[in-house]
């Protein structure tokens, strides 16, 4: 069995999910988020692309339902007991698999939370499974218990954090040694993942995102690579992830000279993420941190050119997105606690004049003001 944390930290954690099941009345909660079920068990996998359901009885008994290919993946990573396979059939099959399931461990009638709110678990499933609950059991949406808990990491998870962060790093350094005129986009992308990979790192949970030229300007991954050109602009995002832990951070780099908008544009991230390591402090909320962020920049009439978000919480995080809850927007009231680990980043782009510029890193939440757990110095990079 390979296990990350030790059963002491498994047993805490179920006990917090517990005590939120009690809080909320339930008897069951139906667990259908990848994340969920690797921080209560360990249990490691891609799996969830197919349904599989892990649910927790207010008894603490656990029962995880899946496909055959994920049988051994479960004895191998988790510390579940009961294992149950569905086998492939229709494509209603896992859902009524599953209802028969809840039925043979005297789920019937009870009041069930599910996480509905997750890639491992599809509308066209939540439907079929919804219409055979009419009869079965009372069900209702619990898909916030086990984020709200993730969202504060303990000393092991802080451990692996920052050993994501010194991944990153080693990333963003691979990056700066291959970033030059003539280089293409793929060798520098290489590099980097490269450097993650080799220290024992995993593959993140979405793509590392490279953009040169007007790409640069783009937020998402997109197929196709370009080589840089005598006067560029490289932008990049990525992560060092260790154990499914991610530690973000996101760079737009110069080739040539930069042109008076780059300089106006870094100013103002640097500015701006100041004014959001201020805000990022308990007590305070995500919604404090982004207006934070909005008001640095629309003083300095960039209201056209940023974005109506500035980052988000991490942590232990499966495909398609290492994006957690809560995020930076406005009105978000969710408080600012110690103890979290949370991604600040300024994106501006000028579609008129091409520009782009990026800036941004990971932090650690403390009793005052964040801690940033990379090393990596925030001046703007210039490349020959």
């Amino acid at each position: 069995m390979v296990l990350h944390f030790s059963q002491d930290e498994f047993v805490r954690r179920k006990s917090q999910t517990l005590a939120q099941m009690e809080a909320n009345g339930l008897d069951a909660l139906l667990m259908f988020a990848p994340e969920s079920m690797y921080w209560l068990t360990g249990f490691d996998t891609f799996g969830f692309c197919f349904l599989q359901c892990l649910v927790l009885r207010k008894s603490g008994e656990m029962t995880l339902m899946t496909r055959a290919p994920d049988l051994l993946q479960a004895k191998h990573t988790s510390d579940i007991s009961d294992i149950r396979i569905w086998v492939d059939r229709d494509e209603s099959g896992p859902v009524i698999q599953l209802r028969d399931m809840l039925d043979d461990i005297d789920l019937l009638g009870c009041k069930l939370g599910v996480e509905y709110g997750t890639q491992g678990f599809t509308a066209q499933q939540g439907i079929a499974f919804n219409e055979l609950m009419r009869s079965f059991a009372s069900v209702e949406d619990a898909s916030d218990i086990i984020p709200r808990l993730r969202s504060v990491k303990s000393f092991a998870e802080i451990e692996y954090m920052r050993e994501a962060s010194r991944l990153s790093d080693l990333a963003w350094n691979a990056a700066l040694q291959e970033t030059a005129s003539g280089v293409n986009e793929g060798r520098i992308l290489a590099a980097m993942q490269g450097a993650v990979l080799e220290n024992d790192g995993d593959y993140p949970a979405n793509e590392f995102v490279i953009g040169s030229g007007a790409d640069a300007l783009l937020c998402r991954y997109k197929s196709g690579r370009r080589t840089l050109d005598a006067q560029d602009q490289l932008t990049v995002e990525f992560a060092g992830a260790y154990r499914h832990y991610h530690a973000p951070g996101i760079r737009t780099l110069i080739i040539g000279r930069p042109t008076p908008r780059h300089l106006e544009f870094y100013d103002a991230c640097r500015a701006t993420l100041t004014r959001m390591e201020e805000a990022m402090r308990p007590g305070n909320t995500f919604s404090d941190v982004f207006v934070a962020h909005a008001n640095e920049l629309d003083s300095r009439s960039l209201y056209p050119n940023r974005l109506n978000a500035c980052g988000y919480s991490v942590g232990a995080r499966f495909a398609p997105s290492w994006m957690d809850w809560p995020m930076f927007y406005r009105d978000n009231e969710a408080i600012i606690e110690p103890h979290m680990v949370l991604f600040g980043h300024i994106i501006l782009t000028d579609s008129d004049t091409g520009t782009a510029m990026c800036l941004g890193r990971t932090y650690l939440t403390t009793d005052g003001a964040p801690e940033p757990l990379s090393d990596a110095p925030l001046d703007l990079v210039v490349k020959a």
